[in-house]
């Protein structure tokens, strides 16, 4: 293929003929693709050339010439340009068939055509249902600045509302924000590794509505530092209160070093009825309202009639071992992170949850050694990160054969590639994806797997 005569910053009209898996308008110049921000198919789009790589490239919409009748105006263009809400400007019913089609083609490349994948559960009110925030702090104009990046760039845009987070969380930023700037605390300087403050972490339980907040500071020197502690716990609803320090010049935003500042170690939260404790490092899901709906679906495919050995992979914190627990005869949970091992525990005691246990290491490690001592597992739990199952896990699961396995997936290409290396084994049930983050690209999904 021969790439066009484009160049950066070229302006072009452009008809717009699909979507792409990050909710970018797919545009073909002479069969170039270019990924169009701010553009939705069978629009026709005034745009300007932003990169041009050597097989694609990427524009920005200018102006809408043709519209889409899917198109969403009373949102601002803002949270697009931002990322943090890249879909926003598509209407609801419609991101939520984006989002099945995600699935449907990830299945149909491997092979998995025959595979039903149900319709999205979406949510309600697809707004504000973010419990967690991580906002960048920037120094812009001589004043401590809260916002987001823009799109490939670490450019801060200053703002308020985010959209999709918990408007409590929204509030407690610009509190926070504007008790450092009253203490003349610096926000961070990237460019020149200077200045303080590089980022405010604020949780929110939302249904204890218990808040932590956590200062992510480049030094630990922060002048008057008692005197904002005590204006930021003056806050009723902050139980918690850290600085962290990160002096390194990185993008992972926590560094080592991790204090407590002022009240508990933890927030408390729930979970279909069970508590959990939740530090400052802990994995939670950050969609309250959808987690619940996800974990009872997981819970329902896997059929439990109280007789079974339950393995819970990648069990975290423990909240799907410990959901189902009281439906199983017992519930191993396995986590690579000790730390989180010994929340799982903990939040097995607070619950008062006597048939699970967590132990650490990998699932794989963990079940060949119970493969070697002819231990069987009924349900397997598997909720992984993006990059899927490892190989060594798919032959172990081949090795000791769990009757069912159900599959918590936030990425359908991982998914459907492990499904495939299962299919010999087990047969596929229906999928189901589920809309954890609205406005967003990403989308999970649900399948129950049963031993053939």
């Amino acid at each position: 293929m021969q790439k066009p005569n484009l160049k950066k910053n070229q302006k072009i009209e452009l008809t717009i003929e699909d979507l792409s898996y990050e909710g970018k308008g797919v545009a073909k110049v002479d069969d170039f693709t270019l990924f169009v921000d701010n553009a939705l198919p069978g629009e026709v789009v005034n745009a300007v050339i932003t990169r041009i790589n050597k097989n694609f490239g990427f524009a920005r919409t200018l102006d809408v010439i043709k519209e889409s009748p899917d198109r969403v105006h009373d949102i601002d263009a803002i949270y697009a340009q931002t990322g943090i809400a890249p879909l926003s400007h598509l209407k609801y019913d419609k991101q939520l068939e984006f989002k099945r089609n995600q699935v449907v083609v990830d299945f149909n490349k491997i092979g998995l055509k025959d595979v039903v994948v149900n319709e999205t559960l979406g949510m309600e009110s697809p707004f504000n249902y973010r419990n967690k925030a991580q906002v960048p702090v920037r120094q812009i104009n001589g004043k401590l600045t809260t916002g987001f990046y823009r799109r490939r760039s670490h450019d801060l845009v200053p703002m308020e509302n985010f959209l999709i987070q918990d408007p409590k969380i929204d509030e407690e930023i610009i509190k926070v924000r504007d008790i450092l700037r009253k203490y003349k605390v610096r926000g961070f300087d990237e460019e020149n590794q200077k200045g303080q403050i590089r980022t405010i972490m604020v949780r929110r339980a939302y249904f204890t509505g218990e808040m932590m907040v956590v200062l992510v500071s480049r030094t630990r020197d922060i002048s008057h530092y008692k005197d904002i502690t005590n204006e930021i716990m003056d806050n009723p609803d902050v139980k918690s209160l850290y600085l962290n320090v990160n002096s390194k010049n990185t993008n992972v935003i926590f560094g080592q070093e991790m204090t407590l500042l002022a009240g508990k170690k933890y927030i408390d939260d729930k979970i279909l009825g069970h508590t959990y404790r939740i530090s400052p490092r802990s994995f939670y899901q950050v969609n309250p309202v959808q987690t619940q709906n996800l974990y009872k679906m997981a819970i329902d495919k896997a059929e439990l009639t109280g007789k079974e050995e339950v393995v819970d992979a990648y069990s975290g914190i423990g909240t799907i071992g410990l959901s189902l627990a009281d439906k199983a005869k017992h519930v191993t949970g396995i986590e690579v992170i000790e730390d989180a091992v010994k929340d799982a525990d903990q939040n097995a005691k607070l619950n008062g949850i006597e048939n699970a246990d967590f132990v650490v290491g990998k699932t794989e490690d963990v079940l060949d050694e119970w493969a070697k001592n002819n231990m069987s597992v009924d349900v397997l739990m598997v909720d992984p990160p993006r990059k899927g199952l490892a190989n060594s896990l798919i032959d172990s699961l081949k090795n000791i054969q769990p009757k069912k396995i159900v599959y918590i997936s936030c990425n359908p290409a991982t998914l459907a590639r492990d499904l495939s290396l299962l299919s010999d084994t087990y047969e596929i049930g229906d999928v189901t994806p589920v809309d954890m983050f609205p406005m967003t690209n990403h989308i999970e999904s649900v399948v129950a797997l049963t031993l053939k």
